[in-house]
C-alpha cells in the first residue's frame, strides 16, 4: 500500500500541492490526472524523493522497490539490449558472480536465485519490450548514441519496464511513442504485475488500464474507481453544471442508449445498434469547455476551391539523392480527413512535409490548387517560440498586414484575450504554447491543415476540445498522431505509410489495432486482406462507392458538428451570459430559446442523416 499523507508542496512562492491525500492499495493501477501545471509531476517527484515536502510524508512497505524513468536518456557505446538487461540489477550481479564463482555450494545458491527470477529468459524478454517499442533486431545492437534522444527515451522506458519494479512510475510515457508502440504499452501495462500509477492525457490508455483516476485539482486529490470515462462522468454530476443543457443532451443520450439496448443482440439490427454506439461517443461532453472558458480552438474558415487540393502521381521523396518514400498516388479534396499511420521512421512527417510544399517530388508529380493555403504544425515550432516575447508579439509579427483588431481576433479564437495576450511565453504551460502555434499556422485559413502530433503537449480537456474544433472546420486535415481517440473521431480516410510508400488503408480503425497487436488476422497472403477477393473492376467500384459514401459520412458529421457547437453556444448564451458569444449575447431570452428550440430540431435531422450515412458506408465497407 502507498499512501500519500497530507502532502503540502511550496515552490517559488506558490503553493503547488495543499494537504494532497490519497491511498493507493496493493497491486492498484492508478492513472493520475490534472491540467496542465496542476503539480502532477511534482508529486510523483516526491513519491520518489526528488523533491523533499514541506508538509506530510509518503508511506509505503521497506524495501518496496520504486521504477521511474530519469529525465536524462540513457548514452555511450552500449546497445538498447544490453542497456535493458543492465537495468534489473540484481540479476546482472548475480550472473556476473556466477561467472567467477569456485565454490560450489555458493554457485549452486546462485543459480537457484536466477532460476527464481526467471534470470535466463531475460534476453528475450528484453528483445520483446525493444520490439514492442519500436526496435528491430538490428537496432537493438547499435551504439546509444546513434539514437535521436526520442529513441534514446525509449530505451530508458524499455529498460524500466524489464526491470519490473514493485510499484512503477510513468509520467506521460506515450510522450515519445507513435500510435504503434503506444498500443504495444497499452497492452503490455494491463498485465503488468505490480502497482501502477501513470500520469497520461491519453483517453483510451487511462479507459483500457487503469482502474482508478487520481485527480489532481487546486492542490487537492480525489480518487475516482473506474477508467477515465467513468470519473469524467463522476466529475460532471457533481460539478452539476449548466443543468438545462444537460437535460437536453442526456436525452438525446437516452434515445440513443435505448436504440442501442434493445437491438444490438439482434443479428438483423446489430450494424445500426453499433453505428449508434459511435454517435453516443461522439456526444460526449467536454467539461473544460465549462470550467474554463478560455480553452479554446476555433479553425477560421477557408475560402472554397474545387478539388482536388493536391494530386500525387507516382511521386518519389526524400532527403539529398536518396527518396525515402516512392511509388505515391494520392488525391486530397476539401472535405477529406485522413490519419497517417505507421511507425516512427517509415516516413510520416516526410509525406507530411512533401505535401506542405516543404520537400520537393523527386520523382512524378505533385500538383496542388492554385490558391491552396496550408497549415502545417509540428512540434518543433512549439519548441522554437521566443519565451522572452508575447503571444499579441508573435502574432503582430506574423500578421504585419493586419490590423491590431484582426491580430487580436486570431488570438482570441484560441483562448489568449486580455492579460492572456501580452503575457511573457516563458510563463504559459506547454498547452498554451501548443495553442499559440495553432494560432500561428491558422492565421491565414488555410484549406488545408496538417498536424503533426498536436496532442504532446495538451491535457485530456484540451485534446477533448481540439477534437471538437477538427469536427468543424471546414478545410481538409491531415493528421499524424499516437492519440486513438484523436484518430478515431476525427479521421475518415486511413493512409498507411510503410515500405517504403503510402497506400489506402482500407479497414477500420479497429482493424488496424487488432494488425498492430496480431489479434484476429486472417489467413492469406498476410498482408490483411479479408474474404475472398473481388475482381479488379469490382473491387475498383467497390472502393469508388465505399469513397462516396466516406465522404457522405464526413459531409453530415461536419454538418452535426457544426449544429451541436451552435447548441453548446446557445446554451451558454442562456445559462452563462457573461461568456455568450458576442452575436447570442444581444438576443433576448425569448428569442434565446426559440433559436435554440430551432437548432435542436436540426441536431434531430442531422443525427438521422449521419446514421443513414454511417449505415449505408460500413455495408458498403462489408463488399469491399
Amino acid at each position: 500500500m502507498l499512501t500519500i499523507n497530507a502532502i503540502t508542496v511550496r515552490l517559488g512562492g506558490r503553493t503547488i500541492l495543499d494537504r494532497a491525500a490519497a491511498t493507493v492499495p496493493p497491486g492498484g493501477r492508478v492513472g493520475l490526472i490534472g491540467r496542465n501545471g496542476a503539480g502532477k509531476s511534482t508529486l510523483m517527484k516526491v513519491m520518489i524523493g526528488q523533491i523533499d515536502p514541506d508538509e506530510g510524508e509518503i508511506e509505503m512497505p521497506r524495501r518496496t522497490r520504486l521504477g521511474y524513468i530519469a529525465q536524462e536518456a540513457p548514452a555511450g557505446t552500449a546497445t538498447p539490449f544490453d542497456t535493458v538487461l543492465a537495468a534489473d540489477i540484481e540479476r546482472a550481479e548475480l550472473m556476473e558472480e556466477a561467472e567467477h564463482c569456485v565454490d560450489p555450494h555458493r554457485l549452486g545458491d546462485l543459480h537457484d536465485r536466477l532460476l527464481a527470477i526467471d534470470a535466463y529468459s531475460a534476453p528475450s524478454r528484453a528483445a520483446r519490450i525493444l520490439i514492442g517499442l519500436g526496435f528491430d533486431e538490428v537496432m537493438q545492437g547499435q551504439p546509444l548514441d546513434s539514437f535521436s534522444g526520442g529513441w534514446k527515451m525509449r530505451v530508458a522506458l524499455a529498460a524500466l519496464l524489464f526491470s519490473q519494479p514493485d510499484v512503477l512510475l510513468l509520467d506521460e510515457p506515450s510522450n515519445h511513442l507513435d500510435l504503434e508502440a503506444t498500443l504495444w504499452l497499452e497492452n503490455f501495462l494491463k498485465s503488468y504485475p505490480g502497482t501502477l500509477i501513470v500520469i497520461s492525457h491519453e483517453r483510451d490508455l487511462l479507459n483500457n488500464v487503469v482502474d482508478n483516476i487520481l485527480h489532481l485539482q487546486g492542490g487537492k486529490l480525489t480518487l475516482y474507481p473506474g477508467g477515465y470515462d467513468s470519473f469524467e462522468r463522476q466529475r460532471a454530476e457533481r460539478a452539476a453544471q449548466l443543468a438545462a443543457a444537460k437535460a437536453s443532451q442526456d436525452a438525446q443520450r437516452a434515445r440513443l442508449q435505448d436504440y442501442v439496448a434493445r437491438n444490438s443482440a439482434r443479428a438483423s439490427t446489430a450494424k445500426q445498434a453499433q453505428s449508434r454506439a459511435k454517435m453516443l461517443a461522439k456526444m460526449q461532453p467536454i467539461a473544460a469547455l465549462v470550467d474554463d472558458p478560455t480553452l479554446s480552438f476555433d479553425f477560421p474558415s477557408p475560402s472554397e476551391l474545387r478539388p482536388p487540393l493536391i494530386t500525387l502521381d507516382l511521386a518519389a521523396v526524400g532527403y539529398g539523392e536518396k527518396p525515402v518514400l516512392q511509388r505515391l498516388n494520392l488525391r486530397i479534396d476539401p472535405d477529406d480527413r485522413i490519419a497517417l499511420l505507421g511507425r516512427n521512421g517509415n516516413g510520416k512527417t516526410t509525406l507530411a512535409r512533401l505535401l506542405a510544399a516543404q520537400l520537393p517530388a523527386m520523382e512524378g508529380e505533385i500538383h496542388a490548387a492554385g490558391k491552396l493555403q496550408i497549415g502545417y504544425f509540428t512540434q518543433y515550432q512549439v519548441e522554437e517560440l521566443a519565451g522572452d516575447a508575447t503571444p499579441l508579439e508573435h502574432m503582430t509579427r506574423a500578421m504585419p498586414n493586419k490590423t491590431p483588431a484582426a491580430v487580436r481576433a486570431q488570438l482570441g479564437r484560441f483562448g489568449f484575450s486580455g492579460n492572456r495576450a501580452t503575457a511573457l511565453l516563458g510563463t504559459l504551460s506547454g498547452g498554451e504554447r501548443a495553442r499559440l502555434a495553432l494560432a500561428l499556422v491558422t492565421r491565414d485559413a488555410p484549406h488545408l491543415l496538417i498536424l503533426d502530433e498536436p496532442t504532446n503537449h495538451l491535457d485530456v480537456d484540451a485534446r477533448e476540445a481540439l477534437v471538437q474544433a477538427l469536427n468543424a472546420y471546414d478545410g481538409a486535415v491531415i493528421l499524424i498522431s499516437h492519440d486513438r481517440h484523436m484518430v478515431e473521431l476525427t479521421a475518415d480516410r486511413l493512409v498507411l505509410v510503410d515500405h517504403g510508400t503510402a497506400v489506402e488503408y482500407s479497414g477500420s480503425m479497429e482493424d488496424y489495432i487488432d494488425f498492430v497487436l496480431g489479434r484476429n488476422q486472417p489467413k492469406g497472403d498476410g498482408k490483411g486482406a479479408k474474404g475472398p477477393k473481388l475482381d479488379k473492376k469490382a473491387a475498383a467500384a467497390a472502393r469508388e462507392e465505399a469513397r462516396r459514401l466516406k465522404q457522405a459520412v464526413s459531409e453530415t458529421e461536419t454538418a452535426l458538428a457544426r449544429l451541436q457547437a451552435q447548441l453548446s453556444d446557445l446554451d451558454r448564451a442562456m445559462f452563462d451570459p457573461a461568456n455568450a458569444r458576442a452575436d447570442y449575447a444581444k438576443l433576448t431570452m425569448s428569442a434565446l430559446s426559440q433559436r435554440r428550440a430551432e437548432v435542436a430540431t436540426q441536431v434531430g435531422l442531422a443525427e438521422a442523416d449521419w446514421l443513414t450515412a454511417s449505415e449505408a458506408l460500413e455495408a458498403q465497407v462489408e463488399k469491399v
